[in-house]
């Protein structure tokens, strides 16, 4: 399998659809098909459930999607190495720093100026990355510090909690719920949501899912999206209301309304990982991140 291949599934296991999986890669979707193909027939079975309708994540796709996240990590890496050998700049570490969607990115913007301050001579590279993949990256030591969601899988590494954010309900102005201070899962039992991917943030899923059980309540997501702003761009559009993180919300979507959740299971964990045993740059980090987080906030 070669680097193509993998680039295609997790475009495609993230995106749900092989048309925008092309256009993210900048391919022919002739050419992301071929390679899941191919992909799949190295493998000996296949990632995806496909129907003229809809695209979906097989169980071995599930499984294997956060080990090609972790692949595709090491081999940027290796990618990074590889420049700074031939330029000279042998002794230049790599540092990977994952954080996975609707995760404060505006904190780490803050902390890694003063990383690479503290560090010269580590060059430090970003990376989006589902919290399923950060686990196990940082257990292959491909990555050196994650920023994900809490979720019960986190063995054989080290988590410390960033921040606890609430989830929201994004709802159209005249709809009969717009008028609540306050919701909850019942209140949103057998309406129509949209929400994140599961295989982009499987812990936010399970968190949200244990809201509604809890509350003995339906949870009837029928549609989903990669970003805040898609989500907010259907609900505006009337396909139902929108849940997600009041943290991943930079500005009040025009003609909705935010409303928390109220409840049981209603927040989740913002939390750094690291390995058992972190480097340097992971421990300045984590602890600037830290740092950062307590501090109050300037933004208005």
């Amino acid at each position: 399998m070669d680097r193509i291949e993998l680039e295609a599934f997790v475009a495609v296991a993230e995106e749900l659809h092989f048309g925008r999986a092309a256009v993210r890669l900048h391919r022919g979707q002739p050419t992301v098909s071929d390679a899941v193909r191919r992909l799949e027939s190295a493998l000996g079975g296949r990632l995806f459930h496909r129907t003229s309708r809809r695209v979906s994540l097989t169980d071995l796709g599930e499984a294997l999607l956060p080990d090609a996240h972790a692949t595709l990590a090491q081999l940027r890496g290796f990618q990074q190495r590889g420049r700074a050998l031939a330029v000279g700049e042998g002794t230049r570490a790599t540092f990977i720093v994952a954080h996975a969607e609707y995760t404060g990115h505006e904190l780490l913007l803050r902390c890694l100026p003063k990383l690479r301050s503290r560090f010269p001579d580590v060059t430090i590279m970003p990376e989006v990355m589902p919290t399923t993949a950060q686990l196990t990256a940082l257990r292959a030591q491909t990555i050196g510090l994650g920023i994900g969601w809490a979720t019960g899988e986190a063995t054989g590494v080290r988590a410390r909690v960033l921040s606890t954010e609430r989830f929201v309900a994004l709802v159209p102005a005249a709809h009969p719920l717009a008028g609540h201070a306050e919701l909850t899962a019942s209140e949103l039992s057998t309406t129509d949501l949209l929400t994140w991917p599961h295989q982009m943030n499987s812990g936010l899923c399970d968190r949200l899912l244990s809201a509604f059980h809890i509350g003995g309540a339906d949870l009837r997501i029928i549609r989903t999206a990669d970003s805040v702003h898609a989500i907010a761009a259907h609900v505006a559009a009337g396909t139902g209301i929108g849940i997600t993180l009041e943290s991943a919300l930079d500005h009040q979507p025009p003609g909705l309304r935010i409303i928390p959740l109220t409840g049981p299971s209603t927040t989740a964990d913002q939390v750094i990982l690291t390995s058992t045993a972190p480097s340097d740059t992971a421990t300045a980090l984590r602890d600037l991140l830290l740092h950062a987080s307590a501090e109050p906030s300037t933004d208005h």
